[in-house]
């Protein structure tokens, strides 16, 4: 059986153990939020970071700190997740469904510029998948139109661009997902970026259920216990929600953070080992990740072209399960093409994310060491032996 634990050998459960031992407060060193707020911020270097209970949370978040509203439209990819829409729709705008690239399966900048109006606030390009957008186009775009832009990190922890930059870095927020099949986990999670101290206020009160004495840097509320006790203390500045993160979901995050570079090149490596194993076959043509970037490969994606051949989409996942292959994942729906979003927004034309969307592949690369990687690139080599 699979040893499933394997990614928690570090500091959780002594982590887990100091929230229990004190009681749900503060330790010596902080609690465990500012801990893996400030671990986080120093690995990115940036100035502030805010946890949150998940990514769907923090991109919601990063939209109302831009001034997002009804009437407003923000611009994101259509091959996604839904969860970006879901933000869009919580903020009250409009989602307007950018096309991909058909190498990289990233946001096409081009098609991104053809599609900014008048009411265009924010742009959310995602980095799927691992691999990171064109984000000097991007930022160029949303410079001359004067665009906010929230980076969807959540699949791409420490990727990076031609310049060095790390994906999540660049924009005017970066969000990541702690969910658990990300490269660090919380169980559930989520966490914003930004230099920008008014944005990361509004950010944090937004979150942090309204109260007014929240600061850039700090979700606490009970700093004077004078204050809390009156009955005349006044708490809430504006309507908001309580996306906070649990301490012992922090706690876990903290201890994942410290050991992040080790998670992230475990599947860098798993992904370069799907790579060479694909290279010179005719059924893929694989994610391109562009001269220079990083790919950190949260999953290894690759267009399936058996239909050129007469093979099937399940056929070949099911011949590779047997071999003894992980399974074979499929990409979401394109946004507009789940149910919830059918009935409310326009389609959009994304012709590119249409085709990619019914052909990709997504294969696993949370393998823990490289016995575990020879099962699947095995049950891979012989699923492409068993269709040549």
């Amino acid at each position: 059986m699979t040893d499933k634990g394997w990614k928690f050998t570090g500091n959780e459960r002594k982590y887990l153990d100091d929230v229990l031992k004190s009681g749900f407060g503060a330790s010596e060193s902080g609690t465990m939020n500012e801990r893996l707020e400030n671990l986080f911020a120093d690995i990115h270097n940036k100035k502030f970071a805010i946890t949150a209970n998940s990514g769907t949370s923090t991109l919601h978040m990063a939209l109302y700190s831009f001034g997002v509203g009804p009437g407003d439209e923000v611009l994101i990819p259509s091959l996604t997740v839904g969860m970006c829409g879901f933000a869009v729709w919580q903020s009250g705008a409009t989602p307007i469904f950018v096309d991909v690239l058909p190498d990289t399966f990233l946001m096409d900048p081009k098609d991104l510029k053809k599609k900014i109006s008048k009411n265009s606030k924010a742009i959310m390009p995602v980095h799927m998948y691992g691999n990171v957008c064109d984000m000097e186009s991007i930022m160029e775009i949303a410079n001359e139109n004067n665009l906010y832009v929230v980076e969807d990190s959540a699949e791409c922890f420490l990727g990076l661009d031609n310049k060095g930059r790390i994906a999540g870095t660049i924009g005017h927020v970066g969000s990541w997902s702690f969910e658990g099949s990300k490269h660090v986990t919380t169980s559930e999670g989520g966490i914003v970026l930004t230099d920008d101290e008014d944005i990361a206020i509004k950010m944090r009160q937004f979150g942090g259920v309204g109260f007014k004495n929240i600061t850039a840097q700090s979700g606490k509320v009970r700093i004077s216990r004078d204050n809390f006790q009156d009955p005349n203390w006044e708490r809430h500045n504006i309507f908001a929600y309580n996306y906070r993160m649990p301490e012992l979901c922090a706690a876990v995050g903290l201890a994942q953070c410290e050991h992040l570079e080790k998670f992230v090149e475990l599947r860098v490596k798993m992904g370069q080992q799907y790579m060479e194993t694909i290279l010179d076959s005719e059924l893929f043509s694989p994610q391109k990740t562009q001269d220079g970037f990083k790919n950190t490969y949260w999953t290894f994606a690759a267009k399936f072209l058996g239909d050129e051949f007469s093979i099937e989409w399940q056929e070949f996942r099911k011949k590779y399960i047997e071999f003894g292959g992980d399974g074979i994942y499929a990409a979401h729906q394109l946004v507009y093409n789940e149910p919830c979003f059918k009935n409310y927004y326009d389609s959009g034309n994304t012709p590119v994310a249409e085709d990619l969307q019914k052909r990709l592949m997504l294969f696993t690369t949370n393998q823990k060491d490289e016995s575990e990687r020879m099962i699947q690139i095995n049950a891979l080599e012989k699923t492409l032996k068993f269709f040549k």
